[in-house]
């Protein structure tokens, strides 16, 4: 089992830590219709067909209870926490009542088939098994324990319970159920779709990373070093294997057995290494989260286009209004056409987002050129403002470079507004911290955090960013 000394940063403040960004809303606490919704126990249950018995769903209860603790800590009415807990206990109640135990630990079986739409050789007769449902159940058992108000006694439940998940991620391929294996240059994969025969699976990176987490709350809660050692293992495997999660300047790929592109999980991905940067606090996913911002940045992004006087091209795509990717004719160039302003001016976007085969681009959203989208190009055309941050913990080095090689530095409002600037040089390369790095007025920058340049952003293509040396 390879790894490469990845350590766990177990004093994280409270936003930072594993399913805290994903909280369940008040209006969504009690589903009661769709393929999911709660059972008369409370219980999230996957109903395939209507009128239909319904079925555990694992992964889909250890989310569920994960996101109405994440909203239970920050509830401030005491009605509504209350409820979000019961909701939590009930998932986690389920799971414990379903399991099965084999091996020397514990296993949360889906007891219905199940043949993956789009990835051969995913096809399960029940009950079959996931990694990432036994390390996010590892997640909900050890949070639960760690709720004040507990009772000693439910305590203690759910820690029995949480060491029974956590011996499945212990239990290498050689019985069954399987979830983890080491691959044939021996690094560690928790499969979320183990295959048939023993050592075989999807490869798939979410679930992977999901199930690590478990091993993260484990570990911390615990002091388990094995669990400790698990977590470096997994950690170290993703490191190794980043340029088979990667599609350079596209969406990731969703495994690394069929390597179809996922547009639905590449911000998953995006959200997913950002936290593996803050639990080792290794700049190595602090570089890979950059590059994966980089490649297909969130469209959820709107604002001001800044146009500089002169001739603009802007262009139709075949491409939905949402910005939404289509495989048939995705991006096509449908038209395009030349403009020309007499003067700076600026234009609303509804969107900013890679084109595919293309770089970034803007969509227009109101005026003449409605529905036409414009390339970003510093300083010709980009969206104003400070978008898609991501926040280092702990700060990166930043490198200047040495020569008297003029390099720009920026503070910036968050409407993009320039609020002064300064041109720096240094005869030998030279250091500062950077505790962010975001998308500001169309180019990816570095926030300084310390120096004479405090809160300045300087152009990430001026300066270098430390990043340990890629494992493999």
């Amino acid at each position: 089992m390879i790894r490469a000394g990845y350590r766990l940063v177990p004093d994280l403040p409270e936003p930072m830590r594993p399913w805290r960004d994903r909280p369940v809303a008040w209006g969504n606490v009690s589903p009661s219709t769709g393929t999911y919704h709660l059972d008369a126990d409370g219980v999230y249950m996957y109903y395939p067909d209507d009128g239909a018995d319904p079925y555990d769903h694992p992964v889909g209860q250890c989310q569920f209870g994960l996101g109405c603790l994440a909203s239970y800590r920050t509830e401030p009415d005491q009605a509504r926490r209350a409820l979000f807990l019961t909701r939590a206990r009930a998932q986690a109640d389920r799971l414990i009542g379903q399991h099965v135990e084999a091996r020397g630990a514990w296993w949360f079986p889906y007891p219905f088939d199940y043949a993956h739409a789009v990835h051969s050789g995913v096809d399960y007769q029940a009950p079959w098994y996931s990694g990432m449902a036994q390390g996010e159940a590892l997640s909900l058992f050890v949070q639960l324990a760690q709720v004040d108000g507990i009772g000693t006694a439910d305590r203690d439940r759910y820690l029995a319970a949480a060491d029974g998940a956590f011996a499945s991620l212990q239990a290498l391929d050689d019985g069954y159920p399987w979830v983890v294996n080491l691959d044939s240059d021996g690094y560690l994969w928790i499969q979320e779709y183990p295959g048939a025969a023993p050592g075989t699976g999807d490869y798939t990176y979410n679930g992977k990373i999901f199930a690590a987490f478990g091993l993260y709350d484990y570990a911390c809660a615990t002091g388990s070093s094995a669990a400790a050692e698990l977590y470096d293992a997994c950690a170290t495997t993703l490191a190794a294997h980043f340029s088979g999660l990667r599609n350079t300047r596209w969406h990731s790929f969703y495994c690394g057995t069929h390597r179809i592109p996922a547009p639905t999980y590449h911000q998953h991905h995006v959200n997913l290494v950002r936290q593996l940067h803050w639990q080792t606090g290794s700049p190595d996913f602090a570089d890979m989260t950059d590059r994966l911002v980089d490649d297909y940045p969130s469209p959820a992004v709107a604002g001001r286009v800044a146009f500089e006087a002169g001739d603009h091209t802007l262009y139709r795509f075949d491409t939905a209004a949402s910005g939404a990717w289509t495989a048939a004719g995705a991006d096509a160039e449908l038209e395009r056409r030349t403009v020309t302003f007499s003067r700076d001016t600026a234009a609303s976007a509804s969107m900013r987002r890679r084109i595919q085969g293309r770089g970034i681009y803007c969509r227009i959203s109101d005026g003449p050129y409605a529905g036409w989208w414009v390339g970003e190009s510093w300083s010709a055309a980009y969206l104003r403002g400070i978008h898609l941050p991501t926040v280092y913990r702990p700060g990166r080095r930043i490198t200047f470079p040495g020569g008297g090689v003029p390099v720009a530095a920026y503070r910036i409002a968050d409407d993009g507004t320039e609020i002064s600037a300064k041109t720096v040089g240094f005869p030998e390369p030279s250091n500062a911290p950077a505790d962010q790095r975001a998308i500001v007025n169309g180019r990816p920058m570095y926030r300084i955090a310390a120096g004479g340049l405090t809160g300045y952003w300087v152009a990430a293509s001026a300066v270098t960013a430390d990043s340990q040396p890629a494992v493999g």
